[in-house]
């Protein structure tokens, strides 16, 4: 699906890709992006923090490959952050504690989301070297939509977080 300018469409999810990670380690102060090894502090804030030496911190944001369907076509979407926490429910951090001990969470994430119709906003990728659409919005069109981390808490019987 190309397209030149935002495009609003409604979708049905087909599939969440949760075999690659779905989060990915930015700095928390600048947020650029991080490898994973948590060791590895961002050497931009470092650099221009030499006089306040105190390391920058890092989190996760949510980076997330979307399989949808409109009623001519199935495609993959990226989803980031702002638009993963609606589907989701909670931040990317959040979310992998929770996976640390519920390892197949991503799955069951990916599970509870397939079918959901959805309002989605579409725009170009902002890399020129990016496969996918980006979605900048989405709204669940269902009634009763609940999102991912409340169905994995019931699913798992967890409380949370108070």
């Amino acid at each position: 699906m190309e397209i030149d300018k935002p495009t609003t469409i409604i979708c049905t999810v087909v599939a969440v890709d949760h075999a690659n990670s779905i989060y990915y380690r930015v700095c928390s102060v600048c947020e650029k992006t991080l490898p994973e090894n948590p060791t590895i502090s961002c050497k931009y804030c470092n650099f221009n923090n030499r006089f306040n030496p105190s390391t920058s911190g890092s989190k996760r944001l949510f980076r997330v490959l979307i399989s949808i369907a409109t009623d001519t076509k199935v495609f993959v979407v990226i989803m980031f952050d702002r638009a993963a926490k609606v589907l989701f429910g909670c931040s990317a951090d959040e979310f992998f504690d929770f996976a640390k001990t519920h390892p197949y969470a991503a799955m069951a994430a990916g599970r509870a989301l397939e079918g959901e119709m959805l309002t989605v906003t579409l725009s170009k990728p902002k890399n020129g070297n990016a496969q996918h659409m980006r979605v900048v919005s989405v709204v669940p069109l269902r009634s009763g939509f609940q999102p991912a981390i409340d169905t994995l808490r019931e699913l798992y019987r967890v409380r949370g977080p108070s």
